[in-house]
């Protein structure tokens, strides 16, 4: 661990994102909203998982086996890293991606009592992740109850979408009680929309979808700066096929699981959320693992060509609903980082003017769109980290809460 160039002085905003069986967490310095340190706690629930501790420069500094039984293990395991280094620096303030806030909590909100009670009354579209969200959150309050804590609502972005793309075709009383369309990856296309930003001329008009494919997955289509539509729906596992999520599914299909088996509505949660998707028709929700496999396993491949064609046709369906298509940007995990992905997808929407680059799809971060392509088609790496320190960031300066710096032991 490097213990060189304290700065004693700075203060630091704590980032955390968590997932099924992951947590991610970054610190930033937060006047210039470097990010100093970032790591990932995978494997939760597991019997081995797996913490990595990288620097500012992006070289792994620590790497560490250990079993996390839980969320609020992982929780203890960043703060007893955090507690356990020997340099002294300040965190003002810690934020946390939250899945969704229902119809009232969308913006960036100060963590209060009452918004946790909001919270627990709202884990009915995914209760397995607001439970794992709101046991990660609780347990960083419980522990620095001086700091300013920040819930970043990944629905946020999607809040615009008009009542037609929105609301489902249901009687009223649902929509009533707050049942609608969320949306998932809010956080990450505001990063994309602000790095298109700085680097395309009047972004504003044109007509984009964000394909944020990772181990769970969703497209959005965005117009004049705003969510249009999305694939997800009131869930995060609604859309298209993901790892172990089942995507989009027939109402009658739900009816014939509840019917045929004696689930509860956690255990249903469980099986569509974490035992479904590309799990199900292969064995494994990696795609790494079922590219490299594909050529002798016939499940992985068929699992593959369904992934990609689901991405082909909300692809296609998005850009009908935008009345055409300017850019398409790739980013997430696989969106990112794989390659073979990029080109399957891509491959049969040319009609729609998509044609990319054989040799520039092999980079990463890069415009992969062939020369004559009438759609621009790049790859850009997100941060839901960092848009969750500008939210932090932001509630803090506004709430004047300077004073609740905190001092914390850690190595910069």
């Amino acid at each position: 661990m490097n213990n060189k160039s304290p700065i004693n002085a700075q203060s630091f905003v704590l980032a955390l994102n968590s997932g099924t069986s992951t947590l991610k967490f970054s610190l930033f310095h937060q006047e210039s909203l470097h990010k100093q340190w970032s790591g990932l706690i995978s494997g939760i629930g597991e019997t081995l998982g797996y913490m990595e501790l990288t620097d500012s420069h992006g070289r792994v500094q620590q790497q560490k086996e250990a079993h996390y039984r839980n969320m609020e293990d992982a929780s203890f395991a960043i703060i007893s890293w955090l507690q356990d280094n020997i340099k002294q620096c300040q965190i003002s303030s810690i934020g946390y991606r939250v899945t969704q806030g229902g119809t009232v909590h969308r913006k960036p909100e100060v963590i209060d009592q009452h918004l946790l009670q909001d919270l627990k009354l709202l884990t009915y579209p995914d209760p397995n992740q607001m439970r794992l969200e709101i046991m990660m959150i609780t347990t960083f309050m419980d522990e620095y109850p001086k700091l300013l804590h920040v819930a970043c609502f990944d629905t946020n972005f999607h809040q615009d979408m008009s009542e037609t793309n929105k609301y489902y075709a249901l009687p009223a009383k649902y929509r009533a009680q707050g049942l609608m369309r969320n949306g998932a990856h809010g956080l990450s296309c505001e990063y994309i929309m602000q790095k298109l930003n700085s680097c395309h001329a009047f972004i504003n008009q044109k007509k984009i979808i964000i394909a944020h494919l990772g181990s769970r997955s969703s497209l959005t289509s965005v117009k004049d700066g705003k969510c249009f539509d999305t694939t997800c729906g009131v869930s995060t596992y609604g859309g298209m096929v993901m790892g172990s999520g089942s995507g989009d599914l027939d109402p009658g299909a739900i009816l014939f699981i509840l019917q045929k088996n004696d689930l509860t509505p956690e255990e249903l949660d469980v099986e569509l959320g974490s035992e479904s998707g590309l799990k199900a028709l292969a064995g494994t929700g990696d795609i790494i693992q079922l590219l490299k496999s594909a050529a002798q396993d016939k499940r992985a491949e068929e699992a593959i060509n369904r992934y990609c064609y689901q991405a082909q046709k909300f692809i296609g369906a998005l850009a009908a609903g935008l009345g055409g298509l300017d850019l398409l940007i790739f980013t997430g995990g696989i969106g990112e980082n794989s390659p073979q992905i990029r080109e399957r997808i891509c491959s049969s929407l040319s009609f729609l003017g998509i044609n990319i680059d054989h040799m520039q799809n092999l980079h990463s971060e890069k415009l992969i769109s062939g020369r004559n392509a009438g759609v621009i088609v790049r790859v850009m790496a997100t941060d839901e980290a960092m848009m969750i320190a500008i939210h932090t960031r932001g509630e803090l300066y506004s709430a004047g809460a300077k004073e609740t710096l905190t001092k914390l032991p850690i190595s910069v």
